[in-house]
């Protein structure tokens, strides 16, 4: 399973770097950090199709399927087969 949003289909980013500060003194390297996304695995209930979806979904999908609706939503994004 990859470690990507079903909905927003954002995956993970590398962070860290520099601050201004050590910038203007010395190069001072600082390790890099992989920063993972708030991935859920939730059961859906989709009620057009009177049956219910599991998805790994992102907290900010989860916020789009609220907005948007279960149905338009898992069918934009290409998980529902109907």
């Amino acid at each position: 399973m990859a470690k990507t949003c079903a909905i927003t289909k954002k995956g993970s980013i590398v962070g860290g770097g520099y601050s201004n500060r050590t910038r203007a003194t010395k190069f001072n390297p600082t390790g890099k950090s992989r920063k993972y996304l708030n991935l859920q695995k939730k059961r859906i209930f989709v009620p057009e199709l009177n049956k219910s979806v599991i998805v790994t979904i992102s907290t900010q999908g989860l916020r789009t399927l609220k907005k948007n609706g279960a149905y338009a939503t898992l069918k934009k994004a290409g998980l529902l087969k109907a």
